[in-house]
């Protein structure tokens, strides 16, 4: 975590006005709700429109299936050293298939030993979006596999994670009660 405590306070219950808690109902009803989505509704036009549009990121809409979602959003958030959004998709990453062993490689990254081919391709698409912007031609290629709804799902994943990534670092979100800080995220 970069920031030990939130620049922008998450709303306590007692702090919500109407539309505070219609934006946040429409999503939650009145179900635990995380510190982000407590954070992101201070602004309650942006946080609807936000949601709508990581719905669709989140959602069957998306052609990426949700294991390799989970591998490009966990990466973009290490990469962006996002301690927040690396702890809430460990525990998504591992309701969509991902194993202990390969939580800790997206860590190491495309070259480390038992990816196969397209799962290090998406990787490293993560990693040059992450550093340029740009997914290099090479990479592209090794993209193939993917059908092209796929490649474009890829890069506005990574779109999208990187800007949660933003958000949650600049605005000190901290991890909710239930998460645990991976060390590796820790400073």
């Amino acid at each position: 975590m970069r920031l030990k405590a939130p620049r922008i306070a998450p709303l306590a219950d007692a702090d919500m006005n109407a539309d505070h808690r219609e934006a946040l109902a429409a999503q939650f009803g009145r179900g635990n709700v995380y510190n982000i989505f407590r954070t992101l509704a201070r602004a309650p036009e942006a946080y609807r429109g936000f949601m709508r549009w990581g719905g669709y990121i989140l959602s069957d809409k998306n052609s990426l299936a949700p294991r390799e979602r989970e591998i490009v959003i966990l990466r973009a958030g290490f990469n962006w050293k996002s301690g927040y959004e690396w702890a809430q998709h460990v525990r998504i990453g591992k309701q969509c298939g991902l194993t202990d062993d390969e939580i800790v490689r997206i860590k190491a990254g495309p070259d480390a030993p038992g990816w196969s081919a397209i799962d290090a391709a998406l990787l490293r698409a993560t990693d040059e979006l992450t550093s340029d912007a740009f997914v290099t031609d090479k990479t592209w290629g090794q993209l193939a596999p993917l059908t092209e709804k796929q490649r474009m799902d890829l890069v506005m994943t990574v779109g999208q994670y990187t800007q949660v990534s933003m958000m949650l670092n600049s605005f000190g979100v901290q991890l909710d009660d239930d998460l645990t800080l991976d060390p590796d995220l820790a400073k």
